[in-house]
């Protein structure tokens, strides 16, 4: 895997590069993540705080986490670790739905069979770790026509809502975008490629 690492107002060195290609590639040792695109690191150091941010393409999706702590030789570690939980938790889920299917296989066919038996029985007793790990209910949709408008209209759409990020329709292409609050209190934009 590609690693891209570069500095945010700072000058990154070999040492640091070395430490960010190492930590990060381990994840990639680990669990073949087989990325197409580059994981990119940036390094920053904003207000006495060292800052690591790091977006890691896996599996159609994109992983992204960040951390601030007076070292940054320990926030590229800490980084490193909520990735690999982040990358873990995708994993649990996508075994436990291949052992859900199979489960089912197997209970149609006993129940074909004449002989049903619970899907717990044939999976071999109660879950553990899954239980702890069930993905967030979705308890609301919300819907809502696209007014096309300007970033700024959105983002001060999004601050008289009081919300953290705000879906529009970009006025300037007509693609659909999204604005959001960053950490520091700056804002973010969200658009498609293309």
């Amino acid at each position: 895997m590609q690693i891209n690492v570069h500095g945010k107002d700072l000058t990154v060195t070999d040492a640091l590069r070395t430490y960010v290609e190492k930590k990060i590639g381990r994840l990639d040792e680990r669990y073949n993540l087989q990325a197409l695109s580059p994981a990119t690191v940036t390094l920053s150091v904003q207000r006495g705080q060292h800052i690591v941010e790091v977006t890691l393409p896996f599996n159609h999706l994109v992983l992204r986490a960040e951390e601030r702590t007076d070292d940054m030789y320990a926030a590229i570690d800490l980084v490193a670790d909520k990735l690999e939980r982040q990358i873990r938790k995708y994993k649990t889920r996508i075994h436990r739905k291949l052992r859900q299917k199979t489960a089912e296989v197997n209970e149609a066919a006993q129940a074909v069979a004449g002989g049903a038996v619970s899907a717990n029985h044939a999976m071999g007793g109660a879950e553990t770790e899954e239980e702890e790990d069930q993905p967030p209910e979705l308890v609301r949709v919300k819907r809502f026509a696209f007014k096309p408008m300007t970033v700024d209209e959105a983002i001060l759409q999004m601050e008289l809502l009081g919300h953290n990020f705000f879906v529009f329709k970009n006025a300037d292409d007509g693609e659909v975008n999204v604005v959001y609050r960053r950490r520091d209190g700056s804002c973010g934009l969200i658009a498609p490629e293309g």
